[in-house]
């Protein structure tokens, strides 16, 4: 009788936790950031935060990304339902090695993708590039993209040096004069700059001379979208939501991630943020936060062919982009 008793007790429990009658218990979700934790991946967290995915009836774990594509092979392996990866990044990657992953919306509809060094360091242009060091984590998207940047800076990619580089560590490496730049965002910029105490960063976006790219874009797997079509629109909808109040409300946007993630400055993540919101929605851009169209995503598949990073015919953008559920 007492062991009867006991279990009713472990079953009231259970019942108490679950959700309400009536009430639909939330979805878990498993979603990885672009690179870490910085200012520019921390409209996740805005989401959370404000209640956008509770709203949508999701429960979404975040877990720090480590590059585009790490991101596209852990997201293709199940191990996350979405996440976030540089555009051009995941064409190359699709391209070459057949990931069943696909685009479902832009966060940026301006490549973020950068070589960053600080003044008096040897480089101030494209062509300075040639015979330095560069700091980068394998794999990630400034890397993957070089080449196509190279082609259009007319510089010889062969002659640049990547040295692998954890992304923590990539400020102090360039502060420290170990490398001759980095890897970055042209977000970025607050962060090195803090990094350097006083000196100033020389950005080389790639977007300057390929000025057609997407920046960061969000992927799911193929799987997830063809069998819960609804569980990637509601995902896709809640993150723009917070994608969205972070560019209108950049101020909130630090003391947020502070609260999830304690060793970020707050000061640096809100400044990333405000020089994001003209890459989210440029100044002369009319469609919704998160658009994407055919036109254009042929435009740089055609690009990356030209550039040699792209076999011809490897890629349509039907296999790249889930035009059905992104946003027009």
């Amino acid at each position: 009788m007492r062991k009867a008793f006991s279990a009713l007790l472990v079953v009231l429990a259970v019942t108490a936790c679950a959700a309400p009658a009536g009430q639909k218990a939330l979805e878990k979700v498993d979603y990885l950031t672009s690179f870490g934790t910085f200012g520019r991946d921390a409209y996740v967290y805005v989401a959370k935060e404000k209640g956008f995915f509770e709203q949508a009836g999701l429960d979404v774990t975040i877990t720090p990304g480590t590059g585009s594509v790490d991101v596209l092979k852990l997201v293709s392996a199940g191990r996350a339902q979405f996440g976030v990866a540089d555009f051009t990044a995941t064409a190359i990657t699709m391209a070459k090695e057949k990931l069943p992953v696909t685009v479902v919306a832009a966060i940026q509809q301006r490549s973020l993708a950068a070589i960053v060094a600080l003044e008096g360091g040897g480089i101030s242009k494209p062509a300075d590039l040639e015979g330095k060091k560069i700091g980068d984590q394998p794999g990630s998207t400034n890397q993957v993209m070089f080449p196509v940047y190279a082609k259009a800076a007319g510089i010889d990619p062969a002659k640049v040096q990547f040295v692998p580089s954890a992304p923590p560590a990539l400020p102090q490496l360039l502060a420290a004069g170990q490398v001759d730049g980095i890897g970055q965002f042209v977000v970025g910029k607050p962060l090195i700059e803090a990094a350097a105490k006083g000196k100033k960063a020389v950005v080389l976006p790639y977007g300057d001379l390929v000025p057609d790219l997407y920046g960061n874009a969000l992927v799911s797997s193929k799987d997830v979208v063809q069998n819960k079509p609804e569980l990637a629109r509601t995902f896709m909808t809640a993150l723009l939501q917070g994608l969205e109040y972070s560019i209108e409300h950049p101020d909130e946007v630090g003391p947020i991630l502070k609260k999830y993630q304690p060793t970020q400055d707050a000061g640096v993540a809100g400044a990333e943020v405000r020089l994001m919101a003209p890459y989210v929605r440029p100044p002369d851009y009319g469609g919704r936060v998160g658009g994407i169209t055919e036109a254009r995503v042929d435009k740089i598949v055609r690009t990356l062919v030209e550039a040699g990073a792209v076999v011809e015919g490897s890629l349509k953008p039907d296999d790249l982009v889930s035009f059905g559920i992104s946003p027009k």
